[in-house]
């Protein structure tokens, strides 16, 4: 759904007639809508070239800051949403680099704080949808029959409706708070053609729609925001976690053949239909004004050498790699933040970022003071944001592939402890050839593509990140707080 151009002015003429007092006396609600699977180059605000229309991402732009160097801390799901919660590397505690299943039970320790946490105790409703993937219960496999603790309800959600894990992943249900909503007392033998049109087979709940899934959450977004508005008093911090455009690509009849990108650009369409239903909720209640809306991805797009054959788009732009890869095209990914009266319309950053510097830009936004135990990879934000800085805040960022291969980057220069994608791209994994290099590092300011492999001409530059990355592998954070010192 796209914005008409009365709403259009509409919002600009509120978000111009904010004034900063105005929005520094209460704090903001916070919207974080977080994509599945959806590449930098889908966006036309990141990719003119993009064969898929996004008019809703693209006008949120237009309102916001457009962050051009924001990574996912993996290059698959689980562990990001993990970093995304906790303000952590997920490989800290847990030295898991893959992906959960949807009977996996939870994954974020017991005591420690999440986002939602951090923001429920400074005032905050905290409301999430969509999918979860973090686990669920204490069995080593799930048992929906019983309370679903612990899961979200016992990581600060006041309110969390959604699905375990991917939607290609059984069992195909919806569970309220610590509540499945209907068993999964029927079976799906799953699909697998045509290409993206996947999910497993297994149990589902009488009546679940694999297709109906992302309009069913979008209109519980909807629902939330207006059910928020009509306690203005209290702010609110609503996580949107999407199904799509991951596997199935099951966009609605209404999107088919909208975009140049056969079913995936679709459903990437459809995504961007369900970020203009959430702006325009937020118009129409008048929360808008007092939101910080943050529109991102959990990695980059699953779009691969295939699909680019098949179609002149580039989900993930001219960064080389796709989803599970160690290379960029794994993990750089689309974030646009908009927030009247704070954040200057239309700007875009250069800034190094990472999606687990959230829980440290909240905790400023709010006058918390982190403790020692809690967000050791989170940087604040907040002053890039503002426009107050142009200073890199990150000095470094970890990432890994689903096969976990590390990589460190600092400035230009980025390292990869090993050869090869190290997730879905061929070859997944290369043996060094006696006396040639056991790694990967490329000049990113020179090299964005990562074409040319400069680990044994700069092994001065092999050793420094190497031992950068082992330092805060030991040390257990990267986050520098006055705490650390």
């Amino acid at each position: 759904m796209t914005y008409s151009r009365r709403s259009v002015l509409a919002m600009a003429g509120t978000a111009l007639g904010t004034t900063t007092l105005n929005a520094a006396a209460a704090p903001p609600n916070i919207v974080y809508i977080l994509a599945d699977d959806l590449g930098w180059g889908d966006l036309r605000c990141y990719n003119p070239k993009s064969g898929v229309p996004t008019p809703n991402a693209d006008r949120l732009a237009s309102q916001a800051m457009r962050f051009t160097d924001m990574h996912s801390p993996s290059a698959v799901c689980t562990p990001t949403r993990y970093g995304i919660m906790t303000g952590r590397y997920c490989w800290r505690s847990s030295l898991k680099k893959g992906v959960l299943n949807g009977y996996s039970p939870n994954l974020i320790e017991s005591g420690r704080m999440t986002v939602p946490d951090m923001l429920k105790s400074q005032g905050y409703y905290t409301a999430g949808l969509g999918k979860w993937h973090l686990g669920l219960g204490n069995n080593e496999k799930t048992d929906f029959a019983k309370p679903l603790r612990p899961g979200p309800a016992t990581h600060g959600f006041d309110y969390y409706y959604g699905i375990p894990a991917s939607l290609d992943m059984d069992p195909y249900v919806y569970f309220e708070n610590d509540r499945t909503v209907a068993q999964p007392t029927e079976t799906t033998p799953g699909e697998n053609k045509p290409r993206g049109v996947f999910w497993r087979g297994g149990g589902i709940a009488p009546g679940f729609s694999v297709p109906g899934v992302l309009p069913n959450l979008t209109d519980k977004a909807v629902s939330v925001l207006q059910a928020r508005a009509k306690t203005p008093s209290q702010p609110f911090f609503l996580y949107l976690a999407l199904t799509a455009p991951h596997t199935p690509w099951v966009p609605e009849e209404r999107f088919r053949g909208k975009s140049q990108a056969g079913t995936y650009g679709d459903f990437v369409a459809a995504v961007d239909d369900t970020l203009g239903r959430v702006m325009k909720a937020l118009h129409d209640t008048g929360l808008a004004s007092n939101t910080l809306v943050i529109f991102t991805s959990d990695n980059g797009a699953d779009w691969k050498v295939e699909d680019k054959a098949q179609f002149p788009h580039r989900a993930n732009a001219d960064w080389r790699g796709e989803k599970a890869d160690i290379w960029d095209g794994g993990h750089r990914i689309p974030f646009l933040a908009r927030w009247p009266g704070q954040i200057k319309p239309g700007s875009v950053s250069g800034q190094l970022g990472c999606l687990t510097d959230l829980m440290a830009t909240a905790a400023a936004i709010t006058g918390y003071k982190l403790p020692a135990t809690a967000a050791e990879d989170s940087f604040n934000l907040l002053p890039v944001l503002k426009g107050k800085t142009t200073k890199p805040i990150r000095d470094s960022i970890v990432h890994h592939s689903v096969d976990g291969i590390f990589s460190i980057r600092k400035g230009e220069w980025k390292l990869e402890l090993g050869l090869g994608s190290g997730g879905f791209t061929k070859p997944a994994k290369e043996e060094p050839v006696p006396g040639g290099p056991t790694g990967q590092l490329y000049n990113l300011a020179q090299d964005p593509g990562e074409t040319r492999n400069l680990w044994s001409e700069r092994q001065d530059i092999v050793k420094s990140l190497s031992d950068l990355l082992l330092k805060q592998q030991a040390q257990g954070f990267s986050a520098i707080r006055p705490k650390h010192l």
